[in-house]
């Protein structure tokens, strides 16, 4: 005998629905904090390795100022910035200490620069007052021998240069005689032409005018 068996159909009910729905959040809430977790690595890896690239950093300028100061007496970080800035300090005190030097050598040299102007002036009146001007004679005394006659004013240095122009000149200075009078030196001497200095008496007179001025 053969008993056939309708399918049997179960109807939905509220409470299949709210299961299915209930399980569908809690999927969904471990999906995002799975998610904030991985966030949260990823951050916490980002810092570590920032953090490390800057101790790296701080550790090569450390080295860098360790090797421009002259004397450390530890390695440990708070000595090192210690000692640099005791380093600092002194380079301070020695800049201070030459810019104090240099002031007081220009005002030195000020005051020197002025006591010359006065000089140059007070010997360039007194040429003046005695109606004293710049002179040059030159003679020919022999073939390679000439005697000269120089006036020019009294300055510090001024005989001394004029000395190393005639050298220049290739003129070998015997029997000198150096007076200084009312503001003026007054220069003779018998000059021996040498190593194919100039020879013309005119032209040399012009020269050495020149060169007396200029002193």
């Amino acid at each position: 005998m053969i008993i056939k068996c309708d399918k049997m159909e179960f109807p939905n009910t509220p409470f299949d629905d709210s299961n299915i729905s209930e399980g569908s959040k809690i999927g969904g809430k471990m999906d995002k904090r799975k998610q904030i977790e991985g966030e949260v690595r990823e951050y916490k890896s980002k810092n570590l390795d920032a953090e490390r690239r800057r101790r790296q950093k701080l550790s090569e300028r450390l080295l860098e100022l360790r090797s421009l100061v002259p004397n450390i007496t530890n390695m440990t970080k708070e000595t090192i910035i210690t000692d640099a800035i005791t380093y600092i300090r002194e380079l301070q005190t020695n800049v201070n200490n030459l810019s104090e030097q240099l002031l007081e050598m220009e005002a030195t040299h000020g005051e020197e620069l002025e006591r010359k102007s006065e000089e140059i002036l007070d010997t360039a009146e007194e040429m003046a007052n005695w109606g004293i001007e710049p002179e040059v004679q030159v003679a020919h005394i022999g073939t390679n021998k000439l005697w000269m006659k120089i006036v020019c004013q009294k300055k510090r240095g001024g005989f001394t240069k004029l000395m190393e122009a005639m050298n220049v000149l290739g003129f070998d200075l015997n029997d000198t005689s150096v007076t200084a009078s009312k503001g003026a030196f007054l220069v003779t001497s018998s000059v021996e032409v040498v190593r194919g200095g100039l020879i013309d008496a005119h032209q040399i007179r012009e020269i050495l005018l020149e060169i007396i001025r200029g002193i």
